[in-house]
């Protein structure tokens, strides 16, 4: 047994984002995935909110299959000078997005609940993450993007791929702005059970 994963049983992953689950194989935590059906809609609130919003909604929707396992739900969001920066509609809108961060900081609002219904466990929690880009040049904007890594990321860019490079500075936990607050999430759950 993992000493930081403090259950008995497997942990089931209510989204299909593949950074979640390698961070959660990162961490050694035995997991399996089943994605959530829930649809993320616009909702008005503030970014901390939100995320923790749509994160127990996944988590709740799921848990229903799985009574006697601990399902995780978690939510990534990036905002801008109080602008959500979703995921890009085409190169276009990814290019765009992508020049607004260029040489300024941003936050990564990362959401994350857990719900174990067997046990009575519910519990859930907000993570903030300060990043700032390099000052990027025009060419260097258009690779990126010509590269196809922006299409299905939070802000237009992964942290743990090429975006790497578009990176200065991160203030705060790294894993959050991947998708995931494993550090945390796994000390609440601790907590949580004890």
């Amino acid at each position: 047994m993992n000493y930081w994963y403090p259950a008995d049983t497997e942990l089931v992953l209510a989204s299909r984002s593949p950074r979640r689950t390698d961070i959660l194989k990162l961490a050694g935590v035995p997991h399996s995935v089943y994605p959530s059906s829930i649809e993320e809609k616009t909702i008005e609130g503030c970014p901390a909110d939100i995320v923790v919003h749509w994160a127990s909604a996944k988590a709740a929707d799921v848990a229903g299959k799985f009574p006697d396992h601990p399902v995780l739900g978690a939510d990534t969001m990036v905002f801008q000078d109080g602008v959500l920066l979703g995921k890009p509609q085409n190169d276009q809108d990814a290019a765009e997005m992508v020049r607004a961060l260029s040489g300024r900081w941003h936050t990564v609002y990362g959401g994350v609940a857990l719900v174990w219904k067997s046990r009575g466990i519910f519990f859930s929690f907000a993570q903030a993450t300060r990043v700032k880009f390099r000052n990027l040049p025009p060419d260097e904007i258009a690779a990126y993007i010509a590269s196809g890594e922006p299409v299905d990321k939070a802000g237009s860019y992964g942290i743990q791929g090429l975006g790497c490079v578009l990176v200065e500075s991160v203030e705060g936990c790294y894993f959050n702005v991947m998708g995931l607050p494993v550090s945390e999430f796994l000390l609440r759950f601790r907590k949580s059970l004890s």
